[in-house]
């Protein structure tokens, strides 16, 4: 029975918005990515069968199949296909399960997963273009007049009973546990500096509680979510190589993973974010694994009331959760976190000889991918 490995996995490190990458091209931010792939495996491009790549905001300079834009830029021959996905934030943890699925499957014996978001180039929101998105229809029947991230969250921290203080004391985690990856060198051996930028760049050292408590609350009056505890607008990219374990061996590849388990969960898209405590119970049913089996978890900081919410209804072991901090500390660029968030997962797996690790995004519309990796 064929499987689905990773052979390596490399991003960028994340730039702020209108920080370091700002100036690069999302196409070239791809390239960059896809040309370390091939330099630190040296897997020829021509016998990759198809690249598939997420992106969100397929607008502007991210339109026009901006996978395939990728592989032009990269250099690769004009044989190698892509495409792109949108699977709002978890697009590219998508383009990463539609890759194993092809090479599972026998419709790719190597295939390539990523992906970009320049949020500095275009940002969010512009493929709406100002248009009503959600149907009428849709909006009457759930008795609102639009669906938005930030209200959800402001909803699940009252639901849950999350104080500000309590996401705010999770956010400085975040950076504090960043920080303290970064000068150990946690990231040193899967990022490919672009545009001068050696380190992820959103990460801040020294802050305080009382700072932080100081940031507004825009999406509710005297309410609890600020630009503090949620992620951050950004740029990067990130890609990985997948096969099978027989076609790794024949050409003389280590894999660093197997694609253990991966599902999709909805849930309410008013509340908006939840989706992941779903997305996760599904992945545990499918694997036959229990949550304390896995050693590892990435589960993306959009916003401080997600990954607490996360915890309270998993029972999940506090210090497994975003071991070397999350979005709120290096950024979120959309179609790109998927990967890089599996990047940094399956390094960090195979740094500390964990030997299962799952990772699960929220995404627009009350959705979420979940991905259970398994060390080789």
């Amino acid at each position: 029975m064929r499987d689905a490995v990773i052979v390596d996995a490399v991003r960028t490190p994340i730039g702020k918005r209108n920080g370091a990458l700002a100036d690069i091209h999302p196409a070239d931010l791809s390239a960059g990515v896809l040309r370390a792939l091939v330099e630190r495996t040296g897997v020829a491009p021509s016998i990759v069968d198809d690249v598939i790549w997420g992106c969100v905001s397929q607008v502007s300079e991210q339109a026009s199949n901006i996978g395939r834009n990728a592989v032009l830029t990269a250099g690769w021959p004009e044989s190698v296909p892509a495409t792109s996905v949108n699977r709002a934030c978890g697009s590219s943890q998508q383009a990463v399960s539609f890759a194993a699925a092809g090479v599972i499957a026998g419709h790719y014996d190597f295939a390539v997963a990523g992906g970009v978001e320049s949020m500095s180039r275009v940002p969010m929101g512009s493929a709406a273009q100002g248009a009503q998105t959600v149907p009428t229809a849709v909006l009457e029947h759930y008795g609102v007049d639009g669906f938005n991230q930030g209200v959800g969250a402001e909803m699940i921290a009252e639901r849950w009973g999350f104080s500000r203080a309590a996401l705010d004391e999770y956010a400085l985690r975040s950076h504090e546990l960043a920080a303290a990856a970064v000068d150990a060198g946690a990231f040193a051996s899967q990022l490919v500096p672009l545009g001068g930028l050696q380190s992820d760049e959103g990460i801040r050292r020294g802050g305080s509680l009382e700072k932080l408590a100081t940031l507004p609350t825009p999406f509710k009056d005297d309410g609890v979510i600020s630009a503090g505890n949620a992620s951050q607008i950004s740029d990067g990219a990130g890609a990985l190589l997948l096969t099978t374990s027989d076609v790794a061996r024949a050409n003389g590849f280590t894999p660093l993973a197997r694609i253990h388990t991966a599902v999709v969960a909805g849930d309410d898209p008013v509340i908006m974010l939840t989706a992941p405590i779903r997305a996760t119970e599904l992945a545990l049913e499918k694997s036959g694994l229990s949550i304390d089996e896995i050693g590892a978890f990435e589960v993306n900081e959009a916003f401080a009331p997600v990954p607490l919410a996360w915890l309270a209804e998993t029972g999940a072991k506090a210090d497994r959760l975003n071991p070397l901090g999350g979005a709120i500390a290096v950024g979120h660029p959309l179609g790109g976190s998927g990967a890089i968030l599996m990047t940094r997962l399956v390094h960090h797996m195979r740094d500390n000889g964990i030997r299962y690790g799952l990772q699960t995004m929220c995404e627009a519309g009350g959705l979420a991918n979940a991905t259970i990796l398994e060390l080789l």
